[in-house]
């Protein structure tokens, strides 16, 4: 059946491929973007199932404007593809507080924005379905990617925890956690690096930023196949909470929740027995 998709960050890389992919599959979409004419630029133009509509995800405006055009276009909105995100790459010493609020506020903030400005929508319609990329870095703490992570991990929290809000409404979310896959996440447009500078990590910021420049397009995942992945996933009747992609995010996430078994059985014999004895003498 026809759905009509919501999609953030739709002017390049994953976002892209996701509205082209669902504009051919016979959907209506709603790409937005910082840029209309970027956006509408790769998807090859005006079409009469896509409405191009500005969003800036970090202003809580912008993305109320962006629905209402939805809404108005389309009458509805069946699916929300939280996508656009940026990478702020470096260690923590190095980062500045106005780069760590930065991280967060687009990559965490700012789903949160479009999606309370969908939610009413989709609780109208008693139906909807919430997408939010995450990333295997939400999962598992990488080096040189503190800031990331902190922004996935909260991420992972939020929708973890907004699926019992929305569950009675037949309102479905899911948890997109991709590898390392071939989009433009790791050009200048979206990655940043570290403003301060420290003697101690001099050496190794360098090293680590010239290993994440030489990874960008050559990123074992396909972007168009995920973008595929995903529309099947919006097709299934009883969406997963967790949608793991990639065979290296397949095999890290069953790498970590072994661990964190083994932690928690480790943890046992200081962890546990520590409630009150309130039937003592």
């Amino acid at each position: 059946m026809s759905k009509i998709i919501f999609v953030t960050g739709a002017g390049r890389g994953l976002g892209t491929d996701i509205a082209r992919q669902a504009l051919a599959a016979g959907h209506e979409v709603v790409a937005t973007g910082r840029r209309p004419e970027s956006v509408l630029d790769a998807l090859g133009g005006e079409q009469d199932n896509l409405l191009v509509t500005a969003l800036d995800i970090t202003g809580p405006d912008s993305a109320r404007s962006a629905v209402d055009a939805a809404v108005s276009r389309f009458g509805r909105i069946d699916v929300l593809i939280n996508n656009a995100a940026t990478f702020q790459a470096g260690y923590f010493e190095e980062i500045s507080d106005a780069q760590m609020r930065a991280q967060i506020e687009t990559n965490l903030f700012g789903p949160m924005n479009v999606t309370r400005a969908v939610l009413p929508v989709m609780r109208a319609q008693r139906s909807g379905h919430v997408l939010t990329i995450s990333s295997i870095a939400g999962l598992v703490g990488q080096e040189f990617c503190v800031a990331y992570a902190a922004s996935k991990f909260g991420v992972e929290g939020w929708m973890e925890s907004l699926r019992h809000d929305l569950e009675p409404y037949n309102i479905g979310t899911t948890i997109v956690e991709p590898g390392f896959f071939r989009t433009e996440l790791l050009v200048d447009a979206s990655t940043s690096w570290a403003e301060l500078s420290i003697d101690d990590y001099a050496e190794r910021t360098r090293a680590a930023k010239a290993m994440w420049q030489s990874m960008n397009g050559q990123q074992a995942g396909d972007p168009a196949k995920l973008a595929d992945a995903l529309l099947k996933v919006v097709d299934l009747g009883e969406p997963p909470l967790r949608f793991v992609a990639g065979d290296d995010a397949i095999a890290t996430a069953e790498a970590r929740g072994k661990e964190i078994s083994e932690q928690a059985t480790t943890s046992r014999t200081l962890g546990g027995a520590l409630a009150h004895d309130d039937g003592a003498a």
